[in-house]
């Protein structure tokens, strides 16, 4: 069985990290699974991401699910086991979800603050539904050794931006399930990591209160002069998910420029 066999499953595939990873991963030999959930009219554009990896000679199988909804993940996963040669695997989960509420924790009138609800829905999209498709891909043997798991995390779980709390407790608990997992999977050789990008010009960055200003601020002291795209995430990404990075797990991984460490 050859790594040509094997395939990465991308949470948040239609956009952003997850696009880039998809387009990488495919290139180092990973057929792709993607779950993403847009309207019909991104359709010309999951074409696209489609046509890549086929450009690159590997297959492609994309659901436009609701990532952390069970029923959904089921299904998903009962049909990504039809395209699973025998002795292959899922070699590479990628948790890439970004959707969650900014609304600040404090606020004078009930509705401009986070609710129940809407903090839940948070932390369980952008965070614990990592551990949910974790747990099923291993108790279906679908991951097994010398599998990768990561997840995008972000500063915001270190620093505090407006109406950013809700996504901020997501990104740590998000690096807590990695750390967790971490722990509890290597008896089985499979690794997890939270990878923190640098600040880059995403959709998901878009919808951010102020992040014209945190987009200028980080381009003004980065070493490079630039932000962090999603193709050097991307690339690092495919790098540690090559055999010779099987001792590195349990890690929040900075791929930034050297961003966090500039003046």
């Amino acid at each position: 069985m050859t790594q040509t066999d094997n395939w990465a499953l991308i949470l948040g595939a239609s956009s952003g990290f997850g696009e880039a990873a998809a387009t990488a991963l495919s290139k180092q030999g990973f057929n792709i699974f993607g779950v993403h959930l847009d309207r019909k009219s991104a359709r010309p554009k999951i074409e696209a991401i489609i046509k890549s990896v086929e450009t690159a000679g590997r297959k492609a199988a994309f659901f436009n699910v609701n990532a952390a909804a069970e029923d959904k993940r089921t299904k998903v996963l009962d049909e990504a086991s039809s395209h699973i040669a025998e002795g292959a695997q899922v070699q590479v989960l990628l948790h890439s979800l970004a959707f969650g509420t900014l609304k600040p924790l404090i606020a004078d009138a009930p509705e401009d603050r986070i609710d129940q609800k809407s903090m839940d829905m948070t932390l369980d999209v952008m965070a614990h539904s990592l551990v949910y498709w974790a747990q099923d891909l291993v108790q279906r043997k679908l991951m097994r050794s010398g599998a990768r798991i990561f997840a995008m995390t972000s500063a915001g779980s270190l620093q505090m931006w407006k109406s950013y709390g809700a996504v901020s407790a997501a990104k740590c608990a998000l690096e807590s399930h990695c750390r967790q997992l971490a722990v509890e999977l290597a008896p089985l050789g499979i690794t997890a990591n939270a990878i923190m990008a640098g600040v880059t010009d995403t959709p998901a960055l878009r919808k951010i209160p102020g992040n014209e200003a945190m987009i200028e601020n980080a381009k003004a002291r980065h070493p490079y002069g630039r932000l962090t795209t999603t193709e050097d995430v991307a690339q690092a990404i495919a790098l540690l998910s090559r055999p010779e990075a099987a001792w590195i797990t349990g890690n929040v991984l900075r791929v930034d420029g050297g961003e966090s460490i500039a003046g």
